[in-house]
């Protein structure tokens, strides 16, 4: 952004568009810029819910949220600090926010992002409280002596 002052008046440039401004209407514009960039949706569950299990249909997605919950109600954390945590979900081993948004145009985001906002709906008795889940082609060090719940997809489901 560039404000350039012309007259008394400031002209704000954003990209290929102007705008002018007088000195209030430019300190009340700034300041809803950064009340909305400072309000703006996170999407840290929602993301990680994509990049674990776009593949998987609407059930897989599902039961990956219920895991995200049942963590959150587990350890007292919020869903986004569960996702978040070292080492829990593969998807952000690495990569950052940033790197995860072009998920968010995916023809899956938009369900994931009902899962993320619509959290209190979620059946964890019907996911049967799984904590835990991976996919079927690996065996992380957890899972050797786990009694998998059920399976979903590429996923195996685990309460430990």
């Amino acid at each position: 952004m560039v404000i350039k002052v012309l007259n008394n008046l400031q002209l704000v440039t954003k990209g290929e568009k102007s705008m002018i401004f007088s000195k209030k209407n430019l300190w009340v514009y700034l300041t809803l810029l950064i009340c909305t960039a400072a309000q703006a949706k996170d999407y840290t569950v929602a993301l990680t819910i994509l990049a674990e299990a776009r593949g998987e249909g609407e059930s897989g997605m599902g039961h990956v949220m219920a895991v995200i919950v049942q963590r959150s109600l587990e350890r007292n954390l919020s869903m986004k600090d569960v996702c978040l945590e070292r080492k829990q979900f593969s998807c952000w081993n690495g990569k950052t926010y940033k790197q995860l948004l072009p998920l968010l145009k995916t023809p899956q985001a938009r369900f994931a992002i009902y899962l993320q906002d619509n959290a209190h709906l979620v059946d964890l008795t019907k996911a049967k409280y799984a904590n835990h889940y991976h996919a079927n082609y690996i065996q992380p060090y957890w899972s050797k002596n786990a009694k998998p719940l059920y399976t979903i997809g590429n996923h195996i489901f685990y309460r430990l």
